[in-house]
């Protein structure tokens, strides 16, 4: 994320255009605009309007993935071609955002991205190069962990084939890296074939397919987490709902049938709390069932009342130290002081409870490199220098121990990986610096200098 304004993005998209062809798609993802060091004229909440996409892209339809993933932006190119006008409705769990005189901003919010019809209007890759593309994907994605010290990625949702692929490259000796992968594909098209799909240390270890992810709601950046009471800067918004409850209350009887661990994104109070209880509802209806070791991939902003339930249930608070620190200059914003001190990331809250916490980046809404979070983790401070809500800080060893043998216990691999013990796998990572001892303003300096799988050294730091 390297553009500090929307006038630097759009400069972007007209040199792509100088290299595009006529009428072919322009892509890109990663703008936050509350990172940007001005609002856009003229802005709906903030978000540009597409009029200034159209001037230099009249021809080539624009689409924008903003870094959380969870809105867009589109230009009128791209809305024409898919059939976007101002009688269009807003899709459940979404919102075409639209200005005072209700045309469309270009800013889709949660389900309304799936309006665009990418690629609409150009040739459809062949079998053979979507394929080429993918394991070209699946390759970089895979040297990239191992350049940053990952030696198990956990994949937060892939579609079956996907998973295919991930499977023959791993067949074939092409990725280093260990993957644990969520299946993530609507219930019609999972259901007859979760028992085929469940693998537990496939290949030695390198892979594993044992959860399914569900989306219950957005993100807080792009005012789409669903909360309990209204946003403080929005007032007339509680956020979206993405996923109606009856369809996770199915994906958790499926993975109850077929021993698949349930991993549901939720960020906002209401959506954590709907679905610590879809967890309560599936956990009552089998108590033979023990030990699931569900997660609530997120957990970022919680209501008091539903902290010791983590604790209680025995679910995975899955969450991210940077994005602490990458959003708190907007948290208080969106929640107001009380709603962030009483539940933005709290992590001492939640271990108190007696909870789990995994640590992860949320790759590619962050970098991938786990140093940076692991130092958001143990400082929650901010560009600015200040720090926010000190009180929850972890210590660096419960920072180190999130990112390691909690990672893998969230995942069952405690026994096999997450700590150095004869009997596990030789998975290591080496630092240039001890974590545990340096100046804490030093932790963002590490660098890695070899990652070990299996005993082998699979990267080591350029000379």
């Amino acid at each position: 994320m390297t553009a500090r304004s929307w006038d630097e993005i759009v400069a972007m998209v007209a040199e792509a255009v100088k290299q595009a062809k006529p009428g072919q798609w322009i892509y890109g993802r990663g703008w936050h605009q509350e990172k940007w060091t001005a609002r856009p004229q003229p802005n709906v909440e903030g978000f540009p309007t597409h009029a200034s996409l159209d001037k230099v892209s009249p021809d080539n339809p624009v689409f924008l993935v903003h870094a959380s993933g969870h809105a867009s932006f589109a230009n009128r190119k791209a809305m024409e071609l898919s059939g976007i006008r101002r009688p269009t409705e807003s899709p459940r769990g979404g919102e075409i955002l639209r200005d005072a005189s209700g045309d469309a901003t270009g800013l889709l919010r949660e389900t309304a991205s799936g309006l665009i019809k990418r690629g609409a209007g150009e040739p459809k890759p062949t079998p053979e190069d979507a394929l080429a593309r993918d394991r070209h994907v699946l390759e970089l994605a895979g040297e990239e962990s191992l350049s940053k010290g990952i030696t198990t990625f956990e994949d937060a949702g892939s579609p079956l084939l996907t998973i295919d692929r991930i499977k023959q490259m791993v067949d074939e000796g092409k990725l280093g890296v260990r993957l644990w992968v969520m299946v993530r594909q609507p219930n019609a098209i999972i259901a007859p074939k979760l028992a085929q799909y469940r693998m537990i240390d496939y290949a030695n270890g390198h892979l594993t397919v044992r959860a399914i992810k569900k989306q219950i709601d957005g993100a807080l950046g792009s005012r789409g987490a669903w909360l309990l009471e209204p946003y403080t800067d929005k007032p007339e918004s509680t956020g979206l709902q993405t996923t109606p409850i009856a369809e996770i209350d199915e994906t958790a009887r499926l993975a109850i049938q077929h021993g698949y661990q349930l991993c549901v994104h939720a960020i906002g109070d209401r959506a954590n709390r709907e679905t610590l209880d879809i967890f309560e509802r599936a956990f009552k209806a089998h108590p033979s069932k023990k030990d699931l070791r569900w997660r609530v991939e997120h957990a970022q902003h919680l209501s008091a009342a539903d902290i010791p339930r983590f604790g209680t249930l025995g679910v995975i608070a899955s969450m991210q130290g940077v994005h602490c620190t990458s959003d708190a200059p907007y948290v208080t914003e969106r929640l107001g002081a009380k709603r962030a001190e009483e539940g933005a990331y709290v992590w001492q809250k939640l271990m108190k409870s007696g909870a789990t916490i995994a640590n992860g980046t949320d790759a590619p809404v962050e970098d991938v490199d786990p140093i940076a979070s692991y130092y958001a983790s143990v400082s929650r401070k901010l560009k600015d220098g200040s720090v926010f809500y000190p009180d929850q800080r972890m210590t660096r060893m419960e920072a180190l121990k999130s990112y390691t043998i909690n990672g893998a216990y969230a995942a069952f691999e405690e026994t096999n990986r997450g700590s150095l013990k004869p009997g596990k796998y030789a998975d290591i990572t080496v630092l240039s610096k001890d974590i545990l001892k340096v100046p804490e303003d030093e932790i963002p300096t590490a660098k890695i200098v070899y990652t070990i799988v299996a005993g082998r050294i699979l990267y080591r730091v350029p000379k």
